[in-house]
């Protein structure tokens, strides 16, 4: 897989070793360069291999994403719960929710404030459950 490293984007080249049977990673700024050894068992007869790439924004760019986003900052500013559900998967990058806060987004998606759960959640959190306090 040909991915880019977030600070420099360098390129990580894979290759095949038929050495040790086994795909090795390399940074490379110049894909002609000279082939690198295999780090497990020294190799130098190394298969360069078809791979995907994938280019990670920063938080900078997602930033800038969603600040230009005209439609999506009003609804902010407007507290509504849409566009916050927005700026959550934006900000989450296409990862999905942990499974507990999944309705909650679901119900923000809808336009609704869900109060009662996230201030469930809060306690929860927090160890102020229902059954903590004791009355005289």
């Amino acid at each position: 897989m040909v991915k880019f490293l977030r600070w420099k984007k360098m390129p990580i080249y894979e290759y095949w070793c038929d050495s040790c049977r086994r795909i090795v990673s390399s940074y490379r700024q110049n894909p002609s360069a000279p082939l690198p050894h295999c780090p497990r068992c020294g190799n130098s007869k190394l298969k360069r291999i078809f791979s995907t790439f994938s280019v990670q924004k920063t938080y900078k760019d997602v930033y800038e994403d969603i600040l230009s986003d005209r439609e999506l900052t009003q609804g902010m500013m407007r507290d509504d719960p849409r566009a916050l559900a927005e700026w959550n998967k934006r900000m989450g990058s296409g990862e999905k929710s942990p499974p507990e806060y999944e309705e909650i987004t679901q119900r923000m998606e809808n336009g609704e404030w869900p109060v009662t759960q996230i201030e469930e959640k809060r306690k929860e959190f927090s160890g102020q459950g229902e059954n903590n306090s004791e009355s005289d």
